[in-house]
């Protein structure tokens, strides 16, 4: 392992305009990183990657690195680019390993930060990092949110997320109460009212978009954010058609034929599938099958009727005439992305969502209401772990002004 990182940190020129760099959406420092790797200064290497992202470990695993860091690579253009992810990854986790260092210095400020997703475990670990009093509140029994209930185990050990609470959360005295929906029996307003200086809103996008087609409601049909929640709990049968071609569905179809279904077909309504070129060969390599230019019409007992649709020079699908054909599955599984829950607009005065159901904020995460801040998927929709990390890098620092400012006020005030 180490051998083979070393020699792809031996292949990088060291650009002076390094276009790797410019195409990571943090902005990771990579020839510095792999700079002081060579000058075998791995803990120094380390320390650089969590300071800038709180899930460096995570994103070396999942990033879509064929389209930032290592599709901006110089070298890929004419050969293979130097696989950063791999070299991350080593450093990160062997880093990881020695991270044992205990809480910051208290300014007995409490914060709030509902979700444990990506943005919220960013803001929680940099708020955490200044010395508030962060507290975690999560509706699931564990930290990750999307991180480890959206992606499969073989993409994402479970193991990777354990290690982070430890690291991060439990040594640095982050509170951690689990299977909490704030907007339930505990709302905003109460914890403002308990002293809660700002409020982070990370609850990300879990309400599955529907196909509103006949046959949806039958009992062999699911879901694909609910069966990557838990595909232990799912009896899918052998044949099993995947409706969606991003790479959540991607991850449905994989995780599917590793838990034994036979014959597994994804179905795209275009011919160039949404699903980045590294998971849908990966899926292709597995065995799973695709149709394109197919459109559902209804969904039965049997299977799926499908029509073909036609793609037109101006971007919108005419269909076909006298096209429509069944596809028999045993089960059907729905994966067409998500959108939020609307628990705490709808219980909290004051807070604005979108058309979509998403919370309405700047781009430092102010919402309509002060001191409750917003970033990551329920602010933009669904995007990539790095982008929700990049993002809420930012609004951790507009909580931490709000906040000191806030501070001063309530100070002249006494």
């Amino acid at each position: 392992m180490a051998l083979h990182v070393m020699d792809e940190a031996d292949r990088c020129l060291g650009c002076k305009v390094p276009q790797c760099q410019k195409g990571c959406p943090i902005h990771t420092p990579i020839p510095e990183v792999i700079r002081l790797l060579k000058d075998k200064k791995l803990d120094e290497a380390g320390k650089i990657l969590f300071e800038n992202n709180p899930l460096t470990t995570v994103c070396s695993l999942v990033c879509n690195h064929e389209n930032q860091c290592e599709g901006h690579c110089v070298l890929g253009k004419k050969g293979a680019p130097v696989h950063f992810s791999t070299i991350e990854n080593y450093i990160s986790s062997t880093y990881a390993s020695k991270m044992t260092k205990g809480p910051s210095l208290s300014n007995g400020i409490k914060a709030a930060i509902i979700g444990s997703g990506p943005a919220g475990l960013t803001i929680a670990v940099i708020l955490a990092r200044y010395g508030y009093d962060v507290t975690i509140f999560e509706g699931k029994d564990k930290i990750g949110g999307v991180l480890r209930y959206g992606i499969p185990e073989f993409r994402l050990p479970k193991s990777v997320l354990d290690d982070f609470k430890y690291r991060h959360v439990d040594l640095k005295g982050i509170k951690f109460r689990p299977n909490t929906h704030i907007g339930g029996a505990i709302g905003v307003d109460d914890l403002l009212r308990d002293g809660y200086k700002a409020i982070f809103v990370g609850t990300g996008v879990w309400k599955p978009n529907a196909l509103h087609i006949k046959g949806e409601t039958f009992g062999h049909v699911h879901f694909g954010i609910n069966y990557l929640n838990n595909p232990d709990s799912y009896d899918l049968g052998e044949r099993v058609i995947v409706i969606g071609a991003g790479n959540a569905a991607m991850d449905v179809a994989r995780t599917a034929i590793r838990k034994g279904v036979r014959s597994l077909t994804c179905f795209s309504l275009t011919r160039n599938v949404a699903a980045s070129h590294h998971e849908f060969s990966y899926a292709q390599l597995e065995g799973v099958r695709f149709e394109y230019n197919k459109a559902p019409v209804e969904i039965t007992d049997e299977g799926v009727i499908f029509k073909d649709v036609r793609e037109q020079e101006d971007g919108s699908l005419a269909d076909v005439p006298n096209s429509q054909k069944l596809y028999p599955a045993d089960s059907v599984i729905i994966s067409i992305s998500q959108g939020p829950q609307n628990r705490i607009v709808s219980t909290t005065e004051g807070l604005k969502a979108n058309t979509r159901g998403l919370l309405v904020a700047d781009e430092t995460g102010h919402t309509t209401r002060p001191g409750i801040f917003a970033s990551g998927d329920v602010v933009n929709g669904a995007r990539t772990v790095v982008e929700a990390v990049a993002h809420s890098k930012v609004v951790a620092e507009s909580m931490h002004r709000y906040m000191q400012a806030l501070a001063k006020e309530e100070a002249k005030e006494t």
